[in-house]
């Protein structure tokens, strides 16, 4: 069985779904058995206007996997901007132009923000890598009380770029250090997919229409931005290696 909600109540209708079952297997109305209880939502369903819904059932413990399918935009209403959207990104209500370079944020870390909630399992995941992604929901599913996976989701048409290098696209997101491969459990992080040497944003960035319009100094700020990142992310990774 399944449920269609509205764009900002998805943590609540679950955190609702998993409570009623529990009350259901406990009065003797249904048999007592594992249900995974699955919950779906876009980045502006997740990271915006259902942020709020989603905070209360982590920090409530229900037992959930809640996946964030990770466009970048609110796609599915015309491209607009929202907190996922990265740096330099034009779209339709944060457009390029002669005195803008589009998105002027930078994008909203939603997996550290479930990681500061003590979530079980937060894990990011990209669908070009289809083994880690397949494993990373497993996990999720089984672990016992709230987790969330983050999927990076390319979109040929808000990003502007050819359908048949979607997977080529995704690889470079990882491959750049722009959305790196990593999964926190009980708050201990490891990285699912590293490179020695990053390759430069720019090769991620060119393919794409929406970034077009960068001149070579912000692509420079967001090499700068992405570097830091991903060696904040490392030494959180140095400290459970040993």
């Amino acid at each position: 069985p399944w449920m269609h909600t509205l764009f900002e109540n998805t943590a609540a209708t679950i955190s609702g779904v998993e409570a009623g079952l529990k009350i259901l297997m406990k009065k003797g109305k249904m048999p007592e058995r594992d249900i995974k209880c699955v919950a779906m939502a876009g980045d502006g369903g997740t990271s915006d206007i259902g942020l709020q819904a989603l905070s209360g059932a982590i920090e409530r413990g229900h037992d959930f996997l809640y996946i964030c399918w990770d466009n970048e935009a609110y796609m599915n209403t015309g491209i607009q901007r929202s907190s996922a959207t990265p740096y330099g990104a034009s779209t339709t209500t944060a457009p390029a132009g002669k005195f803008s370079i589009g998105q002027t944020r930078w994008k909203k870390n939603m997996p550290e923000i479930a990681v500061a909630h003590d979530t079980p399992y937060v894990a990011t995941a990209c669908p070009s890598y289809p083994f880690d992604l397949m494993n990373k929901v497993r996990k999720g599913a089984e672990i016992e009380g709230p987790a969330y996976v983050h999927i990076l989701s390319v979109c040929p048409t808000g990003w502007r770029t050819a359908s048949e290098r979607t997977i080529e696209i995704g690889r470079l997101a990882v491959e750049t250090g722009i959305f790196p491969l990593y999964e926190v459990e009980n708050g201990r992080y490891k990285l699912n997919v590293h490179r020695p040497k990053l390759r430069p944003v720019e090769e991620y960035l060119k393919p794409q229409g929406r970034f077009r319009h960068l001149l070579d100094e912000e692509i420079e700020k967001i090499q700068e931005h992405v570097n830091e990142e991903y060696a904040k992310l490392k030494a959180k990774v140095a400290c459970f290696s040993t």
